[in-house]
């Protein structure tokens, strides 16, 4: 990590990438901040990506669903190893959101201002409208990529079961 800041990730062509200025909440009245990143790649047209950079190595990457962040703009949202709320400034303007991340071995609590977050999903949602996501799934790929390999380990299906040409189930 050079500066503080998050070594430069890449998105396919199309895509968003913002910094944004996070703090890992510690305690009340304490944070640190770290550098991090939200991506989101009309490939993956459900997910976002959540870089952060802690230490000297390959960034911490999280990855959860678009409309998860954009209902935490507003509500809490989640409730799995990922959660999103607001955090309201007293005059009732949009100030903070925070993100809770849980891992196996810990969770941790991101304070990101809301303006950026709400105008990285904006950019998001230009290039993919929300509701149209399903329009952006590489279907055929994917299809494809189920048969790809040497044809005795390519999948055949008898009936409700799943075998291979080499007899396994």
């Amino acid at each position: 990590m050079t500066g503080g800041r998050v070594p430069r990730q890449r998105t396919a062509a199309g895509g968003v990438v913002t910094r944004v200025e996070a703090e890992v909440v510690v305690a009340p009245g304490l944070a640190v901040p770290v550098p991090t990143c939200l991506r989101y790649d009309p490939v993956e047209p459900y997910a976002v990506h959540l870089d952060m950079q802690v230490h000297a190595g390959a960034p911490v990457r999280w990855t959860f669903a678009r409309d998860l962040l954009s209902a935490g703009t507003t509500t809490w949202a989640g409730g799995g190893d990922v959660s999103v709320f607001p955090s309201p400034d007293p005059d009732g303007e949009r100030g903070t959101l925070f993100i809770s991340l849980s891992g196996e071995e810990a969770t941790a609590v991101l304070r990101i201002p809301a303006n950026a977050v709400v105008a990285f999903l904006a950019r998001s949602e230009r290039i993919v409208p929300v509701g149209e996501e399903h329009r952006y799934l590489g279907v055929a790929n994917n299809v494809r990529g189920l048969f790809d390999g040497p044809p005795s380990r390519r999948p055949r299906f008898d009936g409700l079961r799943r075998r291979t040409d080499d007899g396994e189930e």
